[in-house]
């Protein structure tokens, strides 16, 4: 004890201190410090993605294109002939030697890109409405998104941010999320700035081993919110833009209630408290020593942390390979998965018939137009959009609010969200991401629908 005493003041040094709040204050800057860009609110890491969205637009669809393909050929390379310059590289081997259904994605999004990027094939696969919408609109998105977020998420990884932001929240992120507290750090940089971004944080510290199988599940699939800025989209395709506070405040609110309950069901109830290597949860890091306030542990955990980044070239190589990660990943997933829910959405009646049993509950609610509401329910699932889209020709305006807020908080659409999970380590399976998204639909409705009928 008396050795860990004369320890402790080592720490407190001025290098550590501005190796804790340099980085760290850059880091709350770029990833939720709200600014205006355009007229509409969103967070600096997103404004360098749409700088390189507007300087390469004229590339970034060939260059997403060219990664997918690429992801294919080295994927079907590393699993059929394993070859020794691979395998024997631990980062290449985990990027490109997956298991064969992983493959399959890869080659199926492999195979979609290259019909959609040459328009051949059948035009239910390659429309502006299915492979074309995700080729075009969205991959050119969550590439910039990835080359951004990758390379500057050390910034809050690595320098001590967590460890001062977990420690504080703790006394409220695990009695009423039963989450860690630097979760919360998830949480401001996805409302505030890019699900995407929450969804990549959320992946790295759960491979670092600070979230268990459970929170990690919880954490990716309660708090990768999209932003402030397509909240505004939404509401707007709905024709109530002049609402926005009012709608965004609903969203909140049934936001909070479904991270409430929804981690308390299976599946996510059913998701085991270990680490990613198998060990089980440890909560000793969580408790505050007598000695301490839970500002002071959480300023000594956090220099604690900078004291242990030695070479700032190992975190940025750590960056690099953040974002080779996510595009050699997720983008052939979101080709694959996003492609084959619009295609479903698009082509088929799946989602009217998944809709119908919700027609009661909608007449319950007192929701006028109850039977064209329904249509837009489970179309959600496929595309967050699309539900706003279809609400647009209905004349009640609180039938409209009431879709448009759902369809934010219903949270998991595999275009995008989804399909990001799926293809990021955090430990959830397609089944368990429609039970998530019933639950949060039935979870969110109410709380919607009871706020939309006080607005109206």
């Amino acid at each position: 004890m008396l050795e860990k005493t004369l320890q402790a003041p080592a720490i407190h040094t001025r290098r550590n201190l501005l190796m804790f709040l340099v980085p760290s204050l850059i880091g709350i800057l770029l990833f939720m410090t709200p600014v205006i860009y355009d007229g509409n609110v969103t967070i600096p890491v997103a404004v360098l993605a749409k700088l390189v969205q507007t300087v390469f637009a004229d590339h970034l669809v060939a260059v997403v294109s060219a990664i997918i393909t690429t992801t294919m050929l080295m994927t079907l390379v590393a699993w059929l002939f394993k070859p020794a310059i691979l395998v024997r590289r631990p980062f290449l081997n985990s990027l490109f030697n997956v298991s064969p259904f992983w493959a399959c994605v890869r080659v199926l999004g492999g195979v979609f890109v290259l019909l959609t990027f040459f328009e051949a094939g059948p035009e239910a696969l390659r429309s502006g409405a299915t492979g074309g919408l995700v080729l075009h609109d969205l991959l050119p998105v969550l590439f910039s998104v990835f080359i951004f977020a990758g390379l500057l998420l050390p910034l809050l990884l690595d320098f001590g941010l967590l460890e001062f932001v977990g420690t504080m929240m703790t006394r409220i992120m695990r009695p009423v999320f039963r989450l860690p507290g630097r979760s919360a750090v998830d949480c401001f940089a996805s409302w505030l700035g890019d699900g995407s971004v929450g969804i990549l944080l959320t992946s790295k510290q759960y491979e670092g081993k600070f979230y268990t199988q459970r929170e990690a599940a919880v954490i990716g699939t309660t708090f990768s919110a999209v932003s402030i800025t397509f909240c505004l989209v939404v509401i707007s395709q709905v024709r109530l833009e002049h609402m926005f506070v009012p709608f965004y405040l609903t969203v909140c609110l049934a936001g909070v209630v479904a991270a409430i309950v929804v981690p308390r069901l299976p599946p996510l109830s059913w998701k085991k408290d270990v680490y990613s290597d198998g060990s089980p949860l440890c909560r000793k890091q969580e408790a505050i020593p007598h000695q301490h306030s839970v500002l002071s542990y959480g300023y000594q955990r956090a220099l604690t942390k900078a004291d242990s980044m030695t070479s700032l070239g190992a975190v940025a190589r750590e960056g690099v390979k953040n974002a080779l990660d996510m595009v050699f990943g997720v983008l052939p997933v979101v080709m694959a998965i996003g492609t084959c829910a619009l295609m479903l959405a698009e082509h088929t009646p799946v989602f009217n018939w998944l809709g119908a049993p919700f027609v009661p509950l909608l007449e319950l609610l007192q929701l006028p137009e109850a039977e064209a509401a329904s249509k837009t329910i489970m179309v959600g699932f496929a595309d967050m959009f699309i539900p706003a889209v279809l609400a647009s020709t209905i004349e009640s305006d609180i039938t409209r609010f009431v879709i448009a807020a759902m369809s934010v908080t219903q949270l998991i659409y595999m275009s995008e969200v989804g399909a990001l999970l799926l293809g990021s380590k955090i430990p959830v399976k397609l089944w368990e991401l429609f039970v998530i998204f019933l639950l949060r639909t039935l979870v969110t409705l109410p709380v919607i629908a009871g706020v939309a009928h006080l607005l109206f």
